[in-house]
């Protein structure tokens, strides 16, 4: 399965310049653990905010969340997904990297991708890929990958 057929399609965005009292109302008005900031103008990349951030970076120095902006604290350019992405690999992307949702991203904002959406509507417990698999779709040139074409 790809990510654009998993991913959460109705995303919440917030401006960058939006104070994190805010953010967070937003958040926990529609139970959501993070927002995609918006970009400021064309070909500024997205950014991400968490529950994480505001914990960690506002409330854990007791810093004043109607004082402080998203853009603070936010995360960017926050790493993104292509809709074309296989699950398995964006499994591995967030396991890598150790992050727990990402924007997707293709000429725009399609939708946001987590690991409850991977472990939720992906098929990767049905229809595990086998080594095989997994080697032919990461050297398609490989005579090996190539003798079934």
């Amino acid at each position: 399965m790809q990510a654009k057929e998993i991913m959460t399609k109705d995303v919440v965005t917030v401006s960058g310049s939006a104070t994190i009292s805010d953010a967070v109302a937003t958040m926990k008005a529609k139970g959501l653990r993070a927002l995609i900031v918006e970009p400021r103008y064309h070909g500024d990349p997205y950014g991400i905010v968490t529950e994480t951030d505001v914990v960690y970076k506002v409330a854990a120095h007791g810093l004043d969340p109607k004082k402080m902006h998203v853009y603070e604290i936010m995360t960017k350019p926050c790493l993104v997904v292509n809709p074309e992405l296989g699950a398995e690999y964006v499994a591995r992307l967030f396991a890598n990297t150790h992050i727990r949702r990402a924007p997707v991203i293709q000429k725009g904002l399609l939708g946001i991708i987590s690991i409850s959406d991977i472990l939720r509507k992906s098929d990767f417990v049905e229809n595990p890929k086998s080594d095989f698999d997994r080697y032919c779709e990461e050297n398609p040139g490989a005579r090996e990958a190539r003798i079934y074409d």
